[in-house]
């Protein structure tokens, strides 16, 4: 089973802003080669980012459980998310109102652009 594992370091973060980016209505993904190993070598680096902007920790939380949740279904698919990269995926406050079925179609795209 392929475990989600959180980028830690500031730097971590300003190297994977600097290379690969898509922009949808519900979010933006940042993405870099993997520049630093995982904990296990099956980890997929990723973390979820949601800015004060967005509203209340309560608001914030559950737009990162669904994009976290969509996540792990796409893991389960063979070859949707490439693991020779380091993520960072900013959540937006469209992503509140909406479902997963409809937040999954436009991330499987995103995640396409980057490969």
């Amino acid at each position: 089973m392929v475990k989600l594992e959180s980028l830690k370091k500031s730097n971590q973060f300003k190297k994977a802003l600097k290379e690969k980016k898509v922009h949808s209505k519900y979010f933006s993904i940042f993405a870099a080669k993997n520049f630093y190993k995982p904990k296990y070598k099956n980890n997929l680096l990723i973390s979820f980012v949601m800015k004060k902007k967005i509203g209340n920790a309560v608001k914030r939380n559950k737009i990162r459980r669904k994009l976290k949740a969509i996540v792990h279904k796409l893991l389960k698919k063979r070859g949707a998310i490439n693991k020779d990269y380091t993520y960072i995926v900013f959540g937006k406050s469209n992503a509140y109102a909406e479902k997963q079925n409809v937040l999954m179609p436009e991330m499987i795209k995103s995640f396409n652009k980057i490969k």
